[in-house]
Formats: C-alpha cells, sequence, structure tokens
C-alpha cells in the first residue's frame, strides 16, 4: 500500500511540472502594432522548434537607403503565460503569449495591453483596441 501511494505522488509530481504543450512548431509571422507607411516598421516572426525553444526575429528595411537590420533572439522554453523578447539591436524589450493562432502584447504578468497602435487600419473610429495579431505561416 505503501509504495502504491509513493507511486502515485511521484507521478502526480511528475505530470504537474511537466512542460506546457507547445501550440506548433515552425515559423511564423506577426505585426501587433501598426506602423506608418514607408516607415520601415520591423516585420516580426516566431520559430518554435520540436524541443519547445521559441525564438524571436525581426528584419526591418530602411526605406531611405534598403539597408537591412534583423536580429533573432531565444526567449526559452515555451511558457503559455508570458514570454519576454528582448531584442539588443535597439534595447526593446517586450513580453508576449501566444497559442495556435494569435499572439498577443502583454505586461509582465501575461495582461493583454491595449492601445490605440493595435487597432487595425481598417478599423480608424476604433480606440484602446487588443494588441493581438494573427499568426502568419
Amino acid at each position: 500500500m505503501k509504495n502504491i501511494f509513493t507511486t502515485l505522488v511521484l507521478f502526480f509530481g511528475i505530470i504537474s511540472f511537466a512542460q506546457t504543450a507547445i501550440p506548433f512548431t515552425g515559423e511564423r509571422d506577426f505585426n501587433i502594432e501598426q506602423g506608418a507607411s514607408g516607415s520601415g516598421t520591423p516585420a516580426y516572426y516566431l520559430d518554435v522548434k520540436k524541443n519547445g525553444n521559441v525564438h524571436f526575429g525581426f528584419l526591418q528595411i530602411n526605406q531611405a537607403d534598403g539597408k537591412e537590420t534583423k536580429e533573432e533572439m531565444n526567449a526559452g522554453k515555451y511558457n503559455s503565460k508570458v514570454m519576454k523578447v528582448h531584442f539588443k539591436t535597439y534595447n526593446e524589450t517586450f513580453y508576449v503569449k501566444f497559442d495556435k493562432e494569435k499572439i498577443y502584447l502583454t505586461d509582465e504578468t501575461g495582461n493583454i495591453k491595449r492601445s490605440d497602435d493595435c487597432c487595425p487600419v481598417s478599423e480608424m473610429a476604433e480606440l484602446n483596441c487588443n494588441c493581438e495579431s494573427i499568426l502568419y505561416k
């Protein structure tokens, strides 16, 4: 009886500490905040590896001289609550969470941010929209 109880405790302990299942593997593009036309707004992407590591990156092309700036960083293992992304190039830090279809800009605790900059161009009358984007293949 004692062995069965110990085995059950061990089993449930392992299950409770198990890694959260990743929603997909592969690369997805996204654009949460709307940039001004011609501003050279970075194109962001995330790449989820089979081992659960999540890489974020961006590519920005300067509209004036065509110069490319790009960076990729490893944000660690997938976390469904919140992930910290820090790009050294522009000393840019933001927090996100994502699922199979969407990515959300959040605060440090995982609460979805709201901003006028996140409203779709087609919805100019809207204010203070959820900061989210569809993940594109």
